[in-house]
């Protein structure tokens, strides 16, 4: 019998009746094959009452020395709810609840500590945030055994050995055998495993971002390999990956399958597919990646590949995507023309400050590139100025053409800005990597939602609409 790696997000299981339709989901698959579940903390639909903020926010008030007992007190009702919702039997119902009364005690315990140190360290934070994980997978562990399905808990806060010092590729090559070891199902029970993995050097955060639990179950995967999994998969609350974000662009549909390198390109151009730390360890171990709806599981989803398998789904473009939130940062100098060197001294200054650059472009006396977090760049235009003078111009959005067919395709550039010129939309900035699978301009904000439709239209739709 194949193996699936099933990883369930905060949305997914935000309440209790959640909680019992992934139970559901984990039940259908049984029928065919054996699971491993990977849960993400609880989360409602606002996200600033996730369980995993209301823990970071309960860890600030507490090193302010500010009272932290409000965001507790509602992830506390909440998760209360959810033990009433999801469970039937009076002593099951019980034992959870009396488990995490513990926990919540001690977590009070360590928050009165951080108020006496009034500091948040990297490992400090990583101990609150591993609390909402173990809650979700301590109680759909119950919620399996309440409908007698056997089930375990598998906590891996504690799975980094303390001897570990530094995050690189082959600490998380150890990681990853090490957790295929410890969340491989044994004697028929489904291991439902938490999210977070372990105290790792320098923070989960600065590691890995919160994109860390699809990066679990990643892991695992990877660890367990090909021939043991059949597939991972990312239950969301969204069909699949679109042509396009269906909220903007009414005409988009689900894609059948992807590339990893196309699904690379849309995270990180805004449309939050996986991470791409998440693809990178499943496709090296060449495991197919599904994204389904939880609250339509009947769905098929969308398939991430593994490198080569992708077939027909390179011979085309795949999706268009917005990243909002840009700002233009254009540096003139005299100093530039004709000179050498000067492109690494605006970067040096750039990494001074942990400054990310989106696109780049460049004429013979100025350069400009973009950014997403403004504020890390704020701190480095002192540095900047002295190379030149400085402009910026915020309110702008990255518009980004992905598709692996793209470079076996003549025109396809200027196929995309004569629909956008149609549409009344100016670039700004222009820049193709030399993959060829992404052409991506600059534009104003309030243009992005009339740019992605122009440019769906002239290439995912058939006929085009209006036409």
């Amino acid at each position: 019998m194949g193996l699936i790696v099933q990883k369930f997000g905060g949305t997914s299981v935000g309440t209790g009746e959640r909680m019992r339709t992934v139970a559901d989901i984990i039940q259908r698959t049984l029928k065919k094959k054996r699971v491993i579940a990977v849960v993400s903390a609880m989360s409602g639909t606002v996200k600033a009452e996730g369980t995993t903020n209301l823990l970071l926010q309960a860890g600030e008030l507490a090193v302010q020395g500010v009272d932290f007992e409000p965001p507790l007190a509602t992830l506390e009702r909440a998760h209360r709810a959810a033990v009433g919702e999801a469970l039937t039997q009076p002593a099951l119902r019980a034992e959870v609840q009396t488990w995490m009364d513990s926990e919540l005690a001690w977590l009070r315990s360590f928050l009165e500590a951080l108020q006496v140190i009034r500091e948040l360290s990297p490992r400090s934070q990583d101990i609150l945030m591993a609390t909402g994980e173990r809650f979700s997978a301590y109680l759909l562990a119950a919620v399996l055994s309440d409908r007698s399905v056997p089930a375990t808990f598998v906590d891996l806060t504690s799975v980094v050995p303390e001897e570990e010092r530094e995050v690189t590729p082959a600490f998380f090559r150890r990681l990853q055998e090490r957790l295929a070891d410890q969340c491989a199902p044994k004697d028929h029970e489904v291991p439902v495993v938490t999210g977070f993995f372990g105290m790792v050097p320098g923070g989960l955060l600065k590691a890995v971002g919160r994109g860390y639990t699809d990066f679990t179950a990643a892991l695992i995967s990877a660890g367990l390999g090909r021939k043991k999994v059949d597939e991972m998969q990312v239950w969301k609350e969204v069909d699949g990956v679109y042509t396009a974000d269906p909220r903007r662009v009414p005409t988009a549909r689900v894609l059948p399958s992807i590339s990893p390198t196309e699904a690379s390109e849309l995270t990180y151009f805004g449309s939050e597919v996986l991470h791409p730390f998440t693809m990178e360890r499943v496709v090296a171990a060449e495991v197919p990646i599904r994204i389904k709806n939880t609250f339509n599981p009947d769905g098929p989803g969308t398939v991430i590949l593994p490198r080569g398998k992708a077939g027909e789904a390179l011979q085309r473009v795949t999706a268009v995507t917005a990243k909002k939130g840009i700002t233009i940062f254009t540096i003139t100098s005299n100093r530039m023309y004709n000179a050498y060197g000067f492109m690494s001294r605006v970067f040096e200054r750039l990494a001074e400050y942990n400054v990310v650059v989106d696109l780049i472009s460049t004429s013979e006396v100025s350069l400009s590139f973009t950014v997403d977090r403004r504020e890390e760049l704020e701190r480095a235009m002192p540095r900047l100025r002295e190379l030149g003078e400085v402009v910026v111009t915020p309110g702008r959005a990255i518009l980004a053409m992905v598709g692996e067919g793209m470079k076996f395709a003549k025109g396809t550039a200027g196929r995309m800005f004569t629909s956008l010129g149609e549409a009344q939309v100016n670039i700004e900035m222009i820049s193709q990597g030399a993959s060829e699978i992404n052409i991506s301009c600059v534009i104003k904000e309030e243009d992005a939602e009339v740019g992605l439709k122009a440019v769906h239209r002239a290439f995912l739709e058939d006929p085009p609409a209006g036409k």
